[in-house]
């Protein structure tokens, strides 16, 4: 057995202070659901926790319709879908923060510790990368921004310097007459990880039947989470149709780089890669479209 230290510090500073130790193996625990097993299991060896939940910056969630949404790297799951703000603008997230385990681990577990933890099947990361959602870190050197969909760089590692902290992710203002869904496949119900994830948005023309924009994040399909950044350039410009969307999950499937697991293999994968884009972007059209 050995100790591990705990440290709750209370502003950013002394956070990065705390991770920019020498020799000493630091981990941030946002909301510990990932982490904590991950210790107890001997599979991440942490010599410092550094309880992230006392620092305001990570616990503030907020909402505007013009500045969009701002979201702590530490706000639970059950914030965010129990925000009648939150789900009225970003349903998309709220399908992806409304599967991350069952309640009880939606009271703890932060989709910043989610993406943070970065594994390719994390259900947030797709509907992040729809959205268009951007990460604000902290570190000795100043603050940075990244694009979430560059923030993972393989299975359970990302962007962030032994110094840096996630504070915060910020989520554009929603376009009139925009939409956005997330949907998952899962091989048995007691299995809480996705085979596939598909976070899709959508902007539709004043009339509803053309899309003038798309974003399309994939999960579970690659060695990190898929901006599929060809079915924006299929579906931009187009009448909405069968035969559109049809192209659109074809991009899709084109994009991802699926293996085969204990929870499937890689042709079934990039079939349901094909199945849950289009329904995924059915869904954020129903919704751009108001219905």
């Amino acid at each position: 057995m050995r100790a591990i230290q705990y440290a709750a510090p209370t502003s950013l500073g002394d956070a990065v202070a705390l991770l920019s130790q020498t020799g000493v193996r630091v981990r941030v625990l946002a909301g510990g659901t990932d982490l904590i097993v991950q210790m107890r299991e001997h599979l991440r060896e942490v010599d410092l926790v550094v309880d992230a939940k006392r620092i305001p910056e990570l616990t503030l969630l907020s909402v505007d319709a013009e500045r969009g949404l701002t979201l702590g790297a530490a706000v639970p799951c059950y914030r965010i879908y129990g925000d009648p703000e939150v789900c009225r603008l970003y349903p998309g997230l709220v399908d992806a923060a409304s599967l991350i385990g069952g309640t009880a681990i939606q009271g703890r577990a932060s989709v910043g510790g989610n993406l943070c933890n970065s594994g390719p099947a994390g259900d947030s990361i797709p509907a992040l990368i729809a959205l268009g959602a951007t990460a604000r870190i902290m570190g000795r050197d100043g603050e940075r921004s990244v694009p979430v969909e560059d923030f993972c760089t393989a299975p359970g590692r990302n962007v962030l310097q032994a110094d840096e902290i996630l504070v915060s992710l910020h989520v554009p203002a929603p376009a009139p007459r925009s939409g956005a869904r997330y949907l998952r496949f899962i091989p048995r119900n007691e299995m809480d990880i996705a085979e596939v994830g598909v976070g899709a948005a959508v902007v539709l023309s004043e009339d509803g039947n053309t899309v003038v924009s798309a974003r399309v994040g994939l999960g579970a399909v690659g060695p990190t989470p898929i901006f599929a950044s060809g079915v924006g350039d299929v579906l931009a410009g187009q009448a909405i149709s069968d035969a559109t969307l049809a192209a659109a999950a074809a991009a899709a499937q084109g994009a991802a780089r699926p293996i085969s697991d204990m929870r499937g293999t890689a042709e079934h994968r990039r079939h349901l890669v094909g199945v849950l884009t289009r329904r995924a972007l059915a869904g954020a059209i129903e919704r751009a479209r108001g219905r």
